[in-house]
């Protein structure tokens, strides 16, 4: 089940999607059930979905992403951001902050910018983005730039090394009170291909052997792969969270692998971590769920929660 604050329980209401967004009844179609859906398996059907969701449910009049870059399904991302703001009212005596007092850090936030915009039109957070793509902040910044109000909610910033998470996009002395990932998941292209091959199978759609798959959700390059996968990725960003201990209240993560988790709380615990959550969460049958830590005692959290009044 979604998180009880997530504003897309249930079917999607299309009637009221297509009052706000007229472009999207081009791609809506009637399920043999006489239910009013979209194709998944088209991307620009995905993209349609999308804008109109972030217009009807967040404000956000102007969105658009390039071709090929990742369209990522809201309610799944908009969960792990009520998540969040419970794991930060749990350490503010039960009451989420709100306001811009609160910043965020968004690690790859790439073309969309979803993180920051729902956060943003949810809690009135203030975003950090950052991404390793010039293309992708391109992008997420033309959103920025595009939405009345948004360039003094969230700026996009360039990280250089692919190895880094906090180092080179932090300014001296800046703090956090998150930070959040989703991680690449594949450890190669090839292994991201044929994961996208055994996703349109399961569509019941076909590709000739020769051809790459057209992802319906996206998503290219280092937004899918890295080096080492989601295992290598979440480990480098713990060892560098170390270093930043006392400048981001918690650092979180999505945790695509189940089989990855005992590794990532080992080495949590390795590095003095004073306190970790696990948070699962769910999407009709697909679960996920991520993993947050601290290295703040009971006394400098008090003293951050200053920070919020």
């Amino acid at each position: 089940m979604l998180h009880p604050r997530n504003r897309h329980q249930g079917r999607y209401d299309f009637a009221l999607l297509i009052k706000d967004s007229p472009a999207l009844a081009t791609a809506v179609i009637i399920t043999p059930n006489g239910d009013s859906s979209i194709n998944f398996a088209n991307p620009s059907s995905v993209k349609a979905l999308n804008r109109a969701l972030l217009k009807t449910y967040y404000g956000i009049e102007h969105w658009d992403i390039p071709d090929h870059y990742l369209c990522p399904p809201i309610p799944g991302r908009a969960d792990y951001l009520h998540y969040l703001a419970d794991l930060l009212a749990q350490s503010n005596a039960g009451a989420i902050p709100q306001g811009p007092a609160v910043s965020v850090l968004d690690i790859g936030v790439g073309a969309n910018l979803i993180y920051p915009l729902i956060g943003h039109a949810e809690y009135g957070w203030q975003f950090l983005g950052s991404d390793i793509d010039p293309k992708a902040l391109a992008s997420a910044n033309t959103i920025i730039q595009a939405n009345d109000g948004l360039a003094q909610a969230m700026e996009v910033r360039r990280q250089r090394s692919h190895k880094h998470f906090f180092h080179g996009v932090l300014n001296t002395g800046e703090c956090l009170d998150l930070s959040l990932c989703n991680p690449p998941f594949h450890a190669s292209a090839y292994e991201a291909e044929s994961s996208s091959q055994r996703k349109w199978r399961g569509l019941g759609k076909g590709q000739p052997r020769h051809k790459a798959p057209v992802l319906n959700f996206g998503g290219q390059g280092t937004e899918l792969w890295c080096d080492g996968g989601e295992a290598l990725f979440v480990q480098r960003m713990i060892e560098e969270s170390v270093e930043f201990h006392n400048r981001v209240f918690w650092f979180s993560t999505l945790i695509s692998k189940a089989s990855n988790l005992p590794d990532v709380l080992y080495r949590l615990k390795k590095i003095g971590a004073v306190a970790v959550r696990t948070v699962e969460m769910a999407q009709g049958q697909k679960k996920s769920r991520f993993v947050a830590w601290t290295f703040l005692h009971g006394a400098a959290q008090r003293a951050w929660r200053e920070r919020w009044v």
